[in-house]
């Protein structure tokens, strides 16, 4: 068995200086059976440590529940880790941030109005400890003391830029060491003011995350953590991306430099993200300073490897520099080779609207207008429906996040979050349905843990409109509209809001790149498996389709289109585009 632990100037593993070189993976974005893969590569790389995040609401997706099936297997992970002869570092949270739905918090948890966010308030540590317990035993059996691989536990996540409550984080301590966790405890925050203070206890081992600067951001650490080794938690080498933007690119020689300086200094160092990976499903985040901003499908981040598992410019470079200051393998992983090209076209398609039976139930809640969270619908799409006598101009207080607007089955307009919209004409009476889509939810800051749908008062020429159905769409009974779908004409576009379906062959395996030009915005499935979300605004144009998820022979293609689409095609490339960047 090992040990692990802080020294006066250095982390020791067994007794042993040992410099972290640590690069983060989430495995809840990455498909399962590419795991070891992309683990491997971190290796080849230089690396000797994998850090991962643990999204609280994946693995809990209702109260009572810790799932660790298929994608959420985090002690196949860790075992994984070990398998390739490295070290895992675990950042629980219970917040994570990670561009990531809610922050990894629970929607469901802030049904309850007198739950606390991120502080000692008892009804939120109650459920953080029922989360806890269902995670630890997984961490603790492999920690470096019984012969696994984690050596390092983080206690929150950047908390000094949100509270400084001290007794939620002496009580996450707490729970980890009454739950058997003996590697050392740390924390990360933002060199700046009194974040790292803030966000921290004396006794814990304090870190950084920064992405430039280097030489100043680790003075200002050693400032605040007068012994023991430094270490940069989060060495920002990209970014993420939002709709509607350019993709963020980093110069790989300015990056490569700055992990140089890094490495110079002594410091230790996780890398974020080393492989970024997927939003799949709806599981990306949004930040919200002001104006609302969801993040997109892909979390390339351009990271060293790239989404899709491949070493990029920014890999070799970041592998010279640590080859300067420590031995590296010397097998080298290939570049991407173009995957198989093919055109398919959707043969027939389901109007969503006619389908809804199939796809969930209404409920008829009297009052204000609900939220989705009253439907039990945490993520997705919400329909509301409601008659009205007359039209007129209809307004709400906020739409969360995008509305399409129906009267009578036809399209009347949409309301969007992004651009401050609350207020749309309906020409006249008649059956009023609106298809509310839930973009991400915010993931840092004061707007996290707040509801969905369409807030509270909704008025029709001034007077609130009141007793509404509101129906969650089960996405993952879309299969189900298929016998029901029409054929379709070979010139004509796809009518929104709809489900249009195909079949494609695959003869070879491997990964696939989704191009869905001429089409507007929706969700693209793949054998049933939710691949994300599309849009026309950009920047991102293909979306990832991992060559795990498809089956020699007959494959099955679904396509939520919202609006509507200018031809009835879509392609599978080569090779990936996310956009142009800003250069």
């Amino acid at each position: 068995m090992g040990h692990f632990e802080i020294g006066t100037e250095d982390f020791l593993l067994d007794g042993a200086p040992f410099r972290i070189l640590s690069g983060a993976i989430h495995y809840f974005r990455v498909h399962p059976d590419q795991w070891a893969d992309r683990i491997h590569k971190a290796r080849l790389m230089g690396l000797n440590t994998i850090e991962t995040y643990v999204p609280w609401n994946e693995h809990s997706p209702e109260p009572g529940t810790f799932l660790t099936n298929g994608g959420l297997d985090l002690a196949r992970f860790l075992d994984l880790v070990q398998a390739e002869g490295m070290q895992a570092i675990v950042r629980p949270g219970p917040y994570i941030c990670a561009e990531w739905d809610n922050g990894g918090l629970p929607a469901w948890l802030f049904t309850d109005p007198s739950i606390g966010v991120r502080s000692s308030e008892p009804g939120f540590l109650a459920a953080v400890d029922g989360f806890l317990a269902g995670l630890l035993p997984i961490v603790v059996e492999r920690q470096v003391s019984r012969g696994g691989p984690v050596i390092l536990l983080q206690i929150e996540n950047e908390y000094g830029a949100y509270g400084s409550d001290k007794a939620y984080l002496q009580h996450l301590v707490d729970f980890a060491l009454n739950a058997g966790v003996d590697v050392p405890l740390f924390t990360c925050d933002q060199p700046f003011g009194s974040m790292i203070e803030d966000g921290s206890l004396p006794f814990l081992h304090k870190t950084g995350t920064f992405g430039s600067r280097t030489a100043e951001r680790l003075a200002f650490l050693r400032e605040r953590q007068p012994t023991g080794p430094l270490m940069c938690a989060e060495f920002w080498n990209g970014w993420f991306d939002n709709w509607g933007t350019h993709h963020h690119t980093t110069d790989a020689a300015a990056s490569a430099a700055e992990l140089d300086a890094l490495l110079s200094a002594g410091a230790s160092v996780n890398v974020y993200m080393f492989h970024g990976g997927t939003n799949f499903g709806f599981t990306n985040g949004a930040n919200d300073k002001g104006i609302y901003e969801p993040t997109i499908t892909s979390y390339d981040y351009d990271a060293p490897l790239s989404e899709d598992g491949y070493p990029t410019d920014k890999y070799f470079a970041f592998r010279d520099v640590i080859a300067k200051h420590f031995p590296v393998p010397e097998e080298m992983p290939s570049r991407r080779r173009p995957a198989a090209e093919t055109e398919v076209a959707v043969t027939s398609a389901a109007g969503l609207l006619g389908s809804l039976d199939l796809l969930g139930g209404p409920r008829t809640l009297a009052g204000p207008a609900p939220t989705t969270e009253d439907a039990r619908q945490y993520r997705g799409f919400t329909l509301y429906s409601t008659e009205v006598d007359r039209g007129g101009v209809l307004t709400v207080a906020e739409v969360r996040d995008r509305a399409q607007f129906f009267l009578a089955g036809a399209p009347v307009g949409v309301l969007s979050r992004e651009l401050g919209e609350r207020a749309i004409t309906i020409p006249s009476g008649g059956l009023l349905q609106v298809l509310v889509e839930d973009q991400g939810r915010v993931n840092y800051g004061r707007r996290i843990g707040e509801f969905k749908g369409l807030m509270a008062p909704v008025k029709l020429n001034g007077g609130e409109l009141l007793d509404w159905d509101i129906q969650a769409v089960d996405v993952g009974k879309l299969g189900s509209l298929r016998p029901a779908a029409t054929d379709l004409a070979a010139a004509a576009g796809v009518p929104g809001p709809s489900v249009a379906f195909a079949d494609f062959e695959v003869d070879e395996p491997g990964d696939r790149y989704l191009r869905l030009d001429g089409w507007t915005k929706g969700n693209a499935f793949v054998n049933g498996f939710n691949l994300g979300r599309y849009w026309s605004r950009g920047p991102q144009r293909t979306l990832y389709v991992p060559g795990p998820l498809l089956t020699p022979g007959r494959n099955e293609l679904a396509i939520l289109e919202l609006h509507g689409s200018t031809t009835r095609t879509v392609q599978f490339v080569a090779a990936p585009d996310l956009g142009p960047d800003e250069k």
